[in-house]
């Protein structure tokens, strides 16, 4: 299978990834090229942003949660029918599990799916260092991918001078240029940036950068990079299923809850599922006739004193899950749970109450990065290890204790997530192709529930 494509990187966080992804995307709009948008690793908001960009849905890669076979797959599957695929790393090019690991970050999946890389360089600041760094950079492949150099925050007069000087001493394509765009800017908060709904004027912020990148991308070089990608075997898809035919789960889906990965929601469409969306901030109670329920992480604690007031939609949900409707919540959602739950100033609102105890800020990253779940079973169903990943600033009084948390250097280790017979809730949040054997588990118990078995 012929698909074009390029990765994005850089060689740390704040470089400029996002903003290049993004006009990259909006160019290629613009000129009616079918282009996909993929997210290298566990993030929820870059792949919004390429999504209000494309007006399509991006999805995630990440060869932590998938063999190279399924990260190849989901590649091929989703970029089905599309000329090109633009994919943004994430953190930097060589970060992965740990100081002494790349699984998992940008550069094992530009290895696993043969993509060849765009090193984004911030220029600001230097001039001639600037060629140690991505001397650096090129000598520490162990895979030879990175293909050119987009030089960010760097003034038109210099460019010329500093792309020349690179392509002749590191034999280096230069791809471009971004400018200082401040129009441009998008800021960022405890999780990331910030969403695109909270954006100020964002249409006209992404459309003034993909105008002003496309005078300033070389993109002839671009897409001539994006050729020499390999060839993806023809994808092997798994065959849809009936585990979910005649079951309708209820989909939390609002601006507290709004932290998705695609592939999640297209497998249980794609056994059938019926996914009905519903708001715990707007709707007064659960939606008729569920067989189960969703509850996604996001920014519930932006939303603790709206979330509380409504207090017909919470009793909803603590009825229905009390009563055994079966429900998976992460996160947001599992805070959303407890008795109680602060606010980001720490004054304590009345939550859903099926978890005992509070949901308090902790006032840092409590948890953060990837683990593997051992020990427990999702619903009374034996599924094996889960590799998951954890990112929260809050904490809870009962974080659960039916799983054995394991960060992949194996030097630390926690209780968590409660499981029940009808409820699996805790941080951890879960990728399904990670292990298909979960979502399918979820499935069953719905199905059991609703005399379908």
């Amino acid at each position: 299978m012929r698909l074009n494509r390029v990765l994005i990187t850089a060689p740390k966080s704040g470089s400029g990834k996002t903003l290049v992804t993004c006009g990259l995307l909006g160019i290629l709009k613009k000129r009616g090229i079918r282009t996909a948008s993929f997210k290298c690793g566990p993030d929820f908001i870059d792949p919004m942003f390429h999504s209000r960009v494309l007006g399509a849905k991006s999805r995630n890669l990440d060869p932590f949660f998938t063999d190279p076979d399924t990260t190849r797959m989901l590649l091929a599957k989703n970029g089905a029918d599309c000329e090109m695929a633009v994919m943004e790393g994430v953190m930097g090019y060589y970060d992965g599990l740990s100081e002494t690991s790349s699984r998992g970050g940008a550069s094992d999946l530009a290895a696993v799916t043969g993509t060849p890389v765009l090193l984004v360089a911030d220029a600001s600041g230097s001039s001639r260092s600037l060629l140690a760094l991505i001397k650096g950079f090129l000598d520490f492949q162990k895979v030879p991918l990175i293909q050119g150099v987009i030089l960010n925050r760097i003034s038109p007069m210099l460019y010329p001078r500093m792309k020349k000087v690179i392509e002749e001493e590191l034999h280096v394509k230069v791809a471009g240029y971004v400018p200082v765009l401040k129009d441009c800017v998008l800021e960022s908060r405890h999780l990331g940036l910030m969403l695109p709904e909270e954006v100020d004027s964002l249409k006209e912020k992404m459309e003034l950068l993909s105008s002003r990148l496309e005078e300033t991308l070389e993109l002839e070089t671009i897409f001539a990079i994006a050729r020499e990608a390999e060839q993806l075997p023809e994808p092997g898809y798994p065959e849809s299923g009936t585990a979910g035919a005649g079951l309708r789960i209820g989909l939390a889906r609002d601006e507290a809850f709004c932290f998705f990965y695609e592939d999640n929601l297209s497998f249980l469409r794609e056994q059938g599922t019926e996914l009905v969306e519903f708001s715990p901030l707007h709707d007064r109670k659960l939606p008729e006739g569920l067989s189960g329920l969703l509850l996604h992480g996001g920014y519930p604690e932006l939303h603790v004193r709206e979330l509380s007031e409504n207090v017909s939609m919470r009793e909803s949900i603590r009825r229905a899950v009390e009563g055994g409707l079966p429900c998976m919540a992460e996160c947001g959602g599992f805070l959303y749970l407890h008795e109680t739950m602060t606010d980001m100033e720490g004054k304590e609102y009345p939550m859903a109450g099926v978890i005992r105890g509070k949901a308090w800020n902790n006032g840092r990253l409590t948890r953060f990065g990837y683990i593997t779940l051992s020990g427990g079973k999702v619903f009374g169903r034996e599924t094996g290890d889960i590799r998951s990943h954890e990112f929260h600033y809050f904490e809870s009084e009962d974080p659960g204790r039916d799983f054995l948390a394991v960060k992949p250097s194996g030097t630390r280790s926690w209780r968590c997530i409660h499981s029940q017979a009808n409820l699996l809730a805790g941080f951890p949040h879960l990728y399904y192709y990670a292990n298909t054997k979960l979502p399918l588990a979820f499935l069953d118990a719905c199905r059991e529930r609703e005399g379908l078995c």
